[in-house]
């Protein structure tokens, strides 16, 4: 029987910050429309919470019955460690996206939105479809182009029309941004995936490009990330503080580059999740004070 502790490492807290970091950014986007919403916003950030819980504990089963997690470096896995039973993981991870699917139909409710009531469920899916079922698209390298899609464009998009009512470039922008530093964390972690998931037959995306190029592609997409509010800059000034943080961006990408041992890229996690917090700090501040400029 797992413990407390035990289910909170399998919830994977770490991760939680590439949920939260969409929402922070469609509420700034929708805020400089002077459409901001809080209870809305929260609506939002309850659901992308819920959402990424669910996936980690969905992960954690889906893996954990392949074998996938037998001999694995890294944060504790409920199935694949033995202290809980597959079953369990699995109603959680049900459990989880329901609540998610319930504060979304809350929001969807009070917008009248009612075609993302298809968003929801799609997003569910794709969820669980990541690393479950008979096809899992996750074993494909596909996972990465989940990530972006629903982590970056769905929940920074949806966070803000679901104030605004409508888009803008801000959003965009940011949505583009946060994906990509969101799929680095992943491609942080099926880097340091690479020997095992081999083994086991799932071919990621880090997988299939490699060791080297896989690497270089998690620095590429950082510099990306945090250049593109460059484009902003004329009409919006205060957005080049987002550059300052390259300088965080410069221990992670030495780790991924030059780190050859599994356990030396546990910490690039980590700092990864704090870079994409801190990015969409730093977006949603430049916003706020260019809407005054």
């Amino acid at each position: 029987m797992a413990t407390a502790a035990q289910w909170i490492q399998g919830a994977r807290l770490r991760t939680l910050p590439a949920a939260i970091a969409p929402v922070l950014i469609g509420s700034a986007a929708a805020y400089e429309m002077d459409s901001f919403l809080l209870f809305n916003a929260i609506l939002a950030a309850l659901v992308a919470l819920l959402l990424q819980v669910g996936v980690n504990f969905a992960n954690d089963y889906s893996d954990g019955i392949r074998g996938t997690d037998d001999d694995r470096v890294g944060p504790l896995r409920l199935v694949g460690s033995g202290v809980a039973k597959p079953e369990h993981v699995k109603r959680a991870a049900f459990g989880t996206f329901a609540a998610a699917m319930v504060f979304g139909l809350v929001l969807v409710v009070i917008t009248q939105s009612w075609w993302l009531i298809l968003v929801g469920l799609g997003c569910v899916m794709a969820a669980w479809g990541y690393t479950g079922g008979k096809n899992p698209y996750g074993y494909m390298g596909l996972g990465d182009v989940f990530v972006f899609v629903f982590f970056g464009l769905v929940a920074t998009l949806g966070t803000t029309y679901t104030q605004a009512g409508q888009i803008n470039l801000p959003a965009i922008i940011g949505a583009i941004g946060t994906g990509l530093i969101a799929t680095a964390l992943l491609m942080a972690n099926n880097v340091r995936d690479i020997p095992t998931d081999m083994q086991v037959g799932k071919k990621t995306l880090a997988v299939r490009l490699g060791d080297k190029h896989a690497r270089e592609s998690y620095v590429l997409m950082l510099a990306v990330a945090i250049l593109l509010v460059v484009i902003l800059a004329p009409a919006r000034p205060w957005m080049l503080i987002v550059l300052l943080l390259i300088p965080a961006c410069l221990m992670p990408s030495w780790l991924m580059i030059n780190g050859r041992k599994r356990k030396s890229l546990i910490p690039v996690l980590k700092q990864t999740g704090l870079i994409n917090l801190g990015y969409s700090l730093l977006f949603s501040l430049g916003l706020v004070l260019s809407h005054g400029f």
